[in-house]
């Protein structure tokens, strides 16, 4: 637990230095190349007990909690920003990987660990189990630094989008092989598959449920709406959790839902989400640093044991992971070596590990610190040559690039109206068109037009051009008859 004597505006001052610093740190990484997590680690391991003194935090079930909301958060996020068109031709060699990948390289690494480490065998599967998923945090915050190709990075956001499911079923079923002595095996094998199917149900449901909810509730201020969509990644979550099936998947299936459905208030959802999974991110990780012991972790033993570990991982078992999930697939030999690569660990395998010490698993700590040490590895090695490789493979996508021109889009509550953006292509009906000659729906107006980072003031001459981006301002009673004959 927390010790430390702070009184309340010492604290406040505090989570403020520590989020300033989360936000920093998040600059330097990307200039050194490396992933922000490992550097938000790092300041909980410097401020703990170990480090500065600062604060002194043990508590695994605490670590857990936080670990759980912040990871609920973050799968909200990346999946509300995934387009169904780009997930949707990766997503049977995603689920492979989220699946037979997830056992292949638990089972290789279990076994790796029973002669490498003094333990059991089925605590050494269990390690094997907790490092056997990517993680969606890491995932996510590298693909935002990133330009990878489409499909790859499509592959890598689902299958750490899905992959929890197996990793907590392994997890949970080893350390209740340890300590039951006569476990029910159909009943543990059984709980996989209601996991994956119920919580898909309960991710489609909620999905449509909070879609058409945000959509027919009038609020009267527009910070509501953000709150409420992530008031229903949280209730997907625990409603999943609650009939014992995945809520991870669940809540990840419902942002796809959500994120895939024209919202109310979309921009400003999204850009909240954005913001706060970021806050979580940051102190998720702190959180986590101050729960691992430096003096623990940098052990001549764990530091031995968790590289020849990371070595099989990372060389072995991830690997072959990707090659035979993905066999008969259509994917080069460059890319399935690119997805060996950059299967990245991070807070899942952390907060897996935890469980392990809330069970009072007898070598519960040594697991944790171990695999503490793999995570900090496989970030460090993988994620800061995960654009190197793209490169060198010649998968890298086109630059990412940002809009320079700014105008917020908004949604006016009482006149129950709003401003929406649209980007012509060459397949839009209207390019070529004059305003004037165009049949938009009754209380339709093009308020603005964004050619080449320049705001033009439309009129009814204005021609239509590839590439404009037009803001729009319609009754939400026209809104879908404006967006069909659009994309028509």
């Amino acid at each position: 637990m927390f010790v430390g004597g702070f009184d309340i505006d010492s604290f406040v001052m505090l989570a403020a230095l520590l989020l300033i610093t989360g936000v920093t740190v998040t600059k330097f990484s990307s200039r050194l190349g490396m992933p922000s997590l490992i550097l938000f680690i790092l300041v909980g391991m410097i401020i703990g007990s170990d480090g500065l003194g600062i604060i002194y935090f043990d508590d695994a079930k605490q670590a857990q909690l936080v670990g759980i909301v912040a990871l609920v958060i973050i799968l909200f996020e990346g999946g509300s920003q995934t387009k169904w068109s780009v997930i949707r031709p990766v997503i049977w060699p995603s689920l492979s990987l989220a699946t037979f990948g997830v056992l292949i390289t638990s089972f290789i690494v279990g076994i790796a660990a029973k002669f490498v480490v003094d333990l059991t065998w089925l605590e050494s599967l269990l390690l094997g189990a907790i490092v056997g998923s990517t993680d969606a945090a890491a995932v996510f915050a590298s693909l935002k630094e990133r330009n990878i190709k489409t499909k790859i990075s499509a592959t890598m956001e689902a299958e750490s989008g899905t992959n929890d499911p197996m990793a907590v079923f392994l997890t949970l079923i080893f350390i209740e092989l340890i300590l039951i002595d006569q476990p029910n095996y159909w009943l543990l094998f059984g709980s996989f598959f209601w996991q994956m199917g119920i919580g898909l149900i309960i991710g489609l449901v909620f999905g449509k449920v909070a879609s058409e909810s945000i959509n027919r509730i009038n609020l009267d201020s527009s910070g509501l709406y953000p709150i409420f969509a992530l008031s229903f990644a949280l209730l997907t979550y625990s409603i999943a959790s609650l009939s014992h099936a995945s809520g991870f998947l669940a809540v990840y299936v419902a942002a796809l839902i959500i994120g895939n459905s024209e919202l109310t208030y979309r921009h400003s959802i999204f850009r909240f989400n954005e913001g706060f999974a970021w806050m979580a991110q940051i102190l998720m990780f702190i959180i986590l640093g101050l729960l691992a012991f430096p003096e623990q972790i940098l052990a001549p033993e764990v530091i031995g044991n968790g590289l020849l570990l990371s070595a099989v991982l990372i060389l072995a078992a991830r690997p072959a992971a990707a090659f035979l999930s993905l066999m008969g697939m259509k994917y080069t030999g460059k890319e399935k070596l690119f997805l060996s690569w950059a299967g990245l660990r991070g807070a899942v395998p952390i907060v897996l590990a935890t469980f392990a010490i809330v069970a009072d698993v007898e070598n519960g700590a040594m697991i944790f610190n171990i695999v503490f040490f793999i995570v900090l590895t496989s970030a460090l090695i993988q994620g800061s040559s995960i654009s190197y490789l793209a490169n060198k493979l010649e998968l890298s996508g086109p630059k990412k690039e940002t809009p320079t021109h700014s105008l917020e889009l908004i949604s006016i509550g009482k006149a129950n109206a709003e401003i929406i953006e649209f980007q012509t292509d060459e397949k839009t009906s209207i390019v070529g068109k004059k305003l004037q000659d165009i049949d938009f729906p009754d209380s339709v107006l093009v308020s603005a037009i964004v050619r080449d980072d320049q705001l033009i003031t439309p009129y009814g001459e204005t021609e239509i051009q590839e590439e404009d981006f037009l803001y729009i301002l319609v009754s939400r009673k026209q809104k879908n008859k404006l967006r069909r004959m659009l994309k028509a």
